[in-house]
């Protein structure tokens, strides 16, 4: 049984308005009759944020349009927005979710550990099992979390995942890997389950926690599976483009 696991520390903020102009060419001229999606303003009024931003070089009339997806808002929107997240120097349109950056998350440090077994999974006879061992432990919660400063607790913690060692499985683990880098697999908020707050949570990426039965939803069979989590991760920006970096 081979395993490996890797350390994940802190990330780095961004300064705001510089990451706003990265992403978004200002419009010149008169821009279309129609609503900024983020202050329900017209682009042709006066963003709805221009109170919020006084200390911005950005006119509150200033309209954006973002570069690969076309979507337009107020400039200052954009920045009240990216200044209301954890500034990782990433954007993501609010109107079609697209990425501009690399999105990383607010999961407390902790490591994340790989093996192999040769049992296989229901629904996966032709190939053994990846599990994946996630330790995070309490801490004191940074500038990035909910309540700065306070504690916060985490239960349930070393979780064991699993994969099926195939080819797609190990994709999936590839991904989880860069996911896991970028603070994107958990984050700390309000379970779900038990309704604490301040406790890492898992962050819409899922996981199989179970091995033999599906009767929870946590385990296998599950034919949709390895489709579904791929699916999740390029939601947070995390796709193959990733692994040919």
């Amino acid at each position: 049984m081979g395993g490996e696991g890797e350390e994940l520390h802190g990330a780095t903020p961004t300064e705001p308005e510089a990451v706003v102009k990265k992403y978004l060419e200002e419009l010149k001229g008169t821009p279309a009759d129609e609503d900024c999606i983020i202050c329900m303003e017209k682009l042709s009024s006066p963003s709805g944020y221009g109170d919020a931003c006084e200390c911005s070089t950005i006119k509150p009339e200033t309209v954006g349009r973002l570069t690969n997806c076309q979507h337009s808002f107020h400039m200052l929107c954009m920045l009240a927005m990216y200044s209301n997240g954890n500034k990782d120097g990433s954007l993501q349109c609010p109107s079609c979710k697209t990425i501009y950056g690399e999105k990383t998350g607010t999961q407390p440090k902790g490591k994340m550990e790989v093996s192999t077994f040769p049992q296989s999974l229901p629904g996966h006879k032709d190939c053994g099992t990846i599990q994946i061992v996630y330790h995070i432990s309490r801490g004191i919660q940074g500038p990035e979390h909910p309540n700065p400063g306070m504690p916060y607790t985490a239960r349930g913690f070393p979780r064991y995942c699993y994969l099926p060692d195939n080819e797609k499985g190990r994709k999936v683990l590839e991904l989880l890997r860069v996911a896991w880098k970028r603070r994107l697999i958990f984050t700390v908020g309000t379970s779900s389950t038990t309704g604490e707050s301040n406790t890492v949570v898992w962050n819409e990426i899922h996981h199989k926690t179970e091995m033999d039965t599906n009767l929870s939803g946590h385990g296998y069979p599950d034919p949709n599976y390895l489709d579904n989590v791929l699916a999740e991760l390029a939601a947070q920006g995390v796709t193959e483009d990733c692994l040919r970096q």
